[in-house]
């Protein structure tokens, strides 16, 4: 041990001598008797304390000898010398001894003896103990620690072994950040954006978007070529694909601020292959995210992991393709698909509302209409569409719904199974069932979460459609003379366009006109289609008891429902669409509790963008319209984790 701590007794003991002797004067003054008694006691405390603190010393010194004897003169020298920082620790993992290297060049500034490891280094203990050693960073330097643990005489004691790794460090830092990186850019409805442009404008916002590219080029080590009219792929290293997640791609901001015709503002869909083996796997991971960006409406960057997807962006609204090329090509094929098949099963998501069930409904009845058997796959209890399918048992002579248990002991390899309205494996109306399934089609107009159906043979998604209801009606245009529908189906796809429209008022494009008007060309009555949204007075009580407890945060209107009845699940989406009616409110939520899970509802009229929202707790939608769900949690804790998602939104885009 070195003199410092030596001398650090040595003072602490001339104190407690002085201290008790100005005590002792200033007490008793000058009372010569009790003056000297008094200095005596205090005197006799200090030393004392001063013989404890050398023989806690002389504990110390003895144990280190012991050490010491242990090692001979050749090993000491050597330990001592040793070119790496050594020291040994007991089983507290304080330090009994050092070498000059950890002494030099690890902890120079003070005597390092009988601290505490942990003190000195951010260092698990228990790591160190690993075969692999544990990795540490101190004073500019990384240090890979190495232990033998040695028992001896009831003592546990550690040699440590500081084996500098700063160099390989910087370099493998190096070689990650140099490490290629794929990236698809692709600009959104290229085609229909451009086509009643003229072809100097056109040849103008074409400058303007290249320009945009190699501005966005020129801070990377990287190349940028185009490989159509609308996409382009770049090859960038990772240490610049950090700094674009870091900014939040700002590149998405700036192509907003293109316009064509002063009316419509050019949008960028970006997928980002990250952490692929080789050049080939982060192609595949930049498709995959691009898809997944497409999907999701566009105007955002999706960047793909090994471990899954993050997305920035996504502030607008889908634009809607005015062609119907796609729905020709989707209808023909699943025309033969149907042909093929014994028999069709169509299945929407869990507690089913007129959109999944219409949709389910409508398409069912054209593929009756072909001569094929057909059912649609539903809990009869556990739906919202309680109205519809008692209309269509009333019209029909046929059984066209069948609970998820008959469908799953009678499917086969030869059945095709149709999932309208969701595209999640978690939300369809049986999982089972879906498994099972040999072929299976989607077809939904949901943005794209991470767990979407991976398998389908058709996957129909149209994230700017109203609904899939609309979808649908599209689709049996193209299904010849089984398109003819009654009018009770035509009836079932306009109340799914309307729920999901609410009546022709939010994400409602031209496209969406055109299926409406010729569902009414197929007879839908309007009226009768009203009277499918009805409700009770104690719903409708209910749901003004909801709307009248809100509060508004930040702009949102929160309810929370404390009462558990059997018609929250119809109530909780209203009354969030009449929370929209208060001024100053950009969204709002609705939360309540069915069976143990809380569940959200939220609506927006587009100027927030609920479904990121609902994303952070898990779960998603569409920008106007979304929906969330949480286990084991209560009422009070489901509206924190909102109200921190809100707040976290509102940092993200501000």
């Amino acid at each position: 041990m070195k003199g410092t701590k030596w001398l650090l007794f040595k003072v602490t003991a001339l104190i407690l001598v002085l201290v008790a002797f100005a005590s002792a004067f200033v007490i008793y003054g000058y009372n010569e008797y009790a003056f000297w008694i008094m200095l005596l006691i205090s005197s006799a405390a200090g030393l004392a304390f001063m013989m404890q603190m050398i023989s806690a010393q002389k504990n110390i010194h003895r144990f280190v000898t012991k050490i010491d004897s242990e090692l001979n003169l050749t090993e000491r020298d050597s330990l001592y010398n040793f070119p790496a920082p050594c020291i040994i620790i007991d089983s507290d993992a304080k330090i009994l001894w050092y070498n000059r290297d950890f002494e030099e060049k690890i902890y120079p500034d003070d005597d390092p003896f009988g601290i505490s490891l942990s003190k000195i280094l951010n260092v698990d203990i228990e790591k160190i103990y690993c075969r692999k050693g544990c990795v540490v960073e101190y004073g500019g330097r990384t240090y890979r620690i190495f232990s033998n643990l040695t028992q001896k005489d009831g003592t546990s004691l550690s040699i440590l072994y500081f084996d500098d790794i700063t160099d390989f460090a910087t370099l493998q830092k190096e070689h990650s950040l140099s490490k290629p990186t794929v990236v698809l850019i692709m600009v959104d409805n290229y085609e229909d954006l451009l086509q009643n442009v003229k072809e100097s404008e056109k040849a103008h916002v074409l400058v303007q978007i290249e320009k945009l590219l190699e501005a966005f080029m020129e801070k990377c080590t990287g190349v940028i070529r185009r490989i159509s009219n609308d996409r382009f792929i770049a090859v960038i290293e990772e240490r610049h694909i950090a700094e674009m997640i870091a900014e939040r791609f700002k590149i998405l901001d700036k192509a907003r601020e293109i316009t064509v015709n002063e009316r419509l503002c050019v949008t960028l869909s970006i997928g980002v292959g990250r952490g692929g083996k080789d050049l080939s796997e982060s192609e595949i991971f930049a498709k995959q995210a691009l898809d997944m960006a497409l999907g999701r409406g566009g105007d955002q960057a999706a960047v793909k992991t090994e471990g899954g997807f993050e997305f920035f962006g996504g502030a607008s609204k889908g634009i809607e393709k005015r062609a119907k090329v796609k729905t020709r090509i989707i209808a023909t094929a699943l025309i033969e698909l149907i042909e093929n098949s014994e028999k069709v099963y169509i299945m929407g998501h869990r507690f089913g509302d007129l959109d999944s069930v219409g949709s389910a409904v409508g398409l069912g009845g054209a593929i009756h209409n072909m001569g094929k058997p057909v059912k649609v796959v539903l809990d009869g209890v556990k739906n919202l569409a309680g109205n519809l399918i008692a209309r269509i048992n009333e019209n029909e002579d046929f059984e066209l719904f069948m609970s998820p248990e008959e469908a799953l002991a009678s499917i086969n390899d030869q059945t095709l199974l149709v999932v309208v309205d969701t595209h999640n494996k978690d939300f369809v109306e049986s999982t089972e069932l879906y498994q099972k399934a040999k072929h299976v089609v989607v077809i939904d107009h949901h943005r794209k979460t991470v767990n979407y159906i991976d398998n389908a043979v058709i996957f129909h998604h149209e994230p700017y459609a109203s609904s899939a209801s609309e979808m649908v009606a599209e689709l049996i245009q193209y299904f010849g003379d089984a398109g003819r529908l009654s009018s009770y189906y035509a009836e079932a796809l306009l109340a799914g366009i309307m729920l999901d429209t609410k009546n022709f008022v939010m994400r409602t494009g031209v496209r969406t006109f055109e299926a409406a008007a010729f569902l009414k060309k197929l007879g839908a009555d309007t009226v009768a289609v009203r009277s499918l949204f009805s409700n009770t007075i104690d719903s409708y009580q209910k749901k003004t008891k909801l709307v009248a407890s809100a509060e508004v945060y930040k702009k949102c209107a929160i309810a929370i429902s404390d009462v558990e009845s059997e018609d929250i699940r119809v109530v909780a989406p209203q009354a969030a669409d009449e929370l929209l009616g208060i001024s100053g409110v950009d969204a709002s939520f609705v939360i309540y509790e069915s069976n143990g899970t809380v569940y959200f509802s939220a609506r927006s009229l587009g100027a927030m963008n609920v479904q990121v929202i609902m994303e952070k707790l898990g779960g998603g939608g569409h920008q106007t319209m979304a929906g969330a769900q949480l286990e084991g949690v209560s009422l009070e804790s489901a509206r924190q984790s909102l109200l921190e998602a809100i707040d976290q939104h509102i940092k993200e885009i501000s």
